[in-house]
């Protein structure tokens, strides 16, 4: 994952918000074209992508909605280029039919999702962290998905690099999870220089390849661009390792099984975390994007009660992995996961500790963020002070 403090810094402190940095974070990653639709709360995006990706050689299209953008980044992504969407709960719905038929064609794209609350047209300007299980089976099939929740503005730019990067490397849709909170703020932030972070350019096929198969079931395939001397055939039928649909049981089966594994094995690599006086913690604040700032401020105020606390904040959130979860789960006697919602990453915890540790939800759908004083509280009480 790149890393915010990377040596290289620009050492020009400048003062974002969170949907600007998401934009720059798509140009650094090399980002050559955007599709996308207005909608609150991520807008800006759009709005920066269209002044900032002609300026760059790139091309941007506003597109008549969600699923029309959804649909041209996939084409431009078929056609060699890097791509990227953004849109809010809504529009991350009409979404999904083609997020699964990027999903089993294995291309490529990225889309920054800036939660609000619903369901339906619900609180447009308003937070919510409501999208957590639309977005890993939001589209219908089995299929795995790449997730990651900034919960800095500094994060936004470098987890949208990561994103491209990672739909890159693994032929397949990325999300940005952003929150209401997390996409309006503004920081103060030092952006890394280009050159200091990683970027992950699309692996193609050798030129004079004669027997190129694009959905080789070994490993994630090379992928040529269309219009190149490579021509292939692309369904969201399950398809043989040609691209041409397939009902024989063995292809069928290996098909769904290595689009899932090529994901779901890596997912202790893919991993992310933010640990934050776990050392000697039998109490843990499990919390992500905005949450997950306030949830800080709680395990300070839990500390000065007297309660060991500490806080593990999820930057990945798909593919989930239970590792760390694990290793720390032998030394805590509680867990409290709050979330902007009535519960949805909280049984990926509590499924990761298998009944070791209780594991409670503190959920909050009213369209504000949690206060400090919410979860210490909750907490105190829980622990039965």
């Amino acid at each position: 994952m790149t890393d915010p403090k990377a040596d290289g810094g620009t050492t020009e402190m400048q003062v974002f918000q969170g949907n600007e940095a998401s934009a720059l974070g798509g140009l650094a990653g090399g980002v050559t074209f955007f599709a996308g639709y207005p909608i609150t709360p991520s807008s800006e995006i759009a709005e920066m992508m269209s002044q900032a990706l002609p300026l760059a050689g790139g091309r941007f299209i506003q597109m008549e909605d969600e699923i029309a953008s959804i649909a041209a980044i996939i084409g431009a992504s078929l056609a060699g280029s890097k791509t990227m969407t953004a849109t809010s709960g809504p529009g991350f719905s009409l979404m999904q039919e083609n997020l699964g038929f990027a999903a089993i064609a294995e291309i490529p794209i990225t889309i920054v999702n800036v939660q609000r609350a619903g369901p339906s047209t619900g609180l447009p300007t308003q937070p919510a962290q409501m999208d957590i299980q639309q977005t890993r089976w939001g589209t219908h099939g089995d299929h795995s998905i790449i997730a990651l929740a900034p919960s800095t503005v500094l994060e936004c730019f470098t987890m949208t690099i990561d994103c491209v990067n990672l739909a890159e490397r693994f032929r397949t849709p990325t999300v940005l999870l952003m929150d209401e909170v997390i996409g309006h703020m503004r920081e103060t932030v030092v952006l890394p220089r280009p050159g200091s972070y990683e970027i992950v350019e699309r692996r193609a096929p050798d030129p004079g390849t004669e027997d190129y198969c694009p959905f080789d079931c070994d490993e994630v395939a090379p992928l040529a661009s269309f219009g190149s001397e490579h021509r292939f055939h692309v369904t969201g039928l399950t398809h043989d390792k040609r691209g041409f649909p397939t009902m024989v049981a063995d292809e069928v089966d290996r098909k769904i099984r290595r689009i899932v594994d090529k994901i779901e094995d890596a997912a202790d690599d893919l991993a992310d975390y933010e640990e934050f006086m776990t050392e000697d913690a039998d109490v843990l604040l499990f919390a992500y994007g905005s949450t997950a700032r306030v949830a800080k401020s709680s395990v300070r105020a839990l500390r000065g009660e007297g309660v060991k606390a500490g806080l593990l904040r999820a930057k990945t959130i798909w593919p989930f992995s239970t590792k760390r979860l694990r290793e720390l789960a032998g030394d805590l006697r509680l867990i409290v996961v709050p979330e902007m919602n009535l519960g949805q990453l909280v049984l990926e915890v509590e499924r990761g500790v298998c009944g070791e540790v209780p594991v409670r939800h503190l959920g909050r759908v009213d369209g504000h963020l949690f206060e400090p004083d919410d979860i210490t509280g909750f907490v105190l009480k829980e622990a039965g002070r």
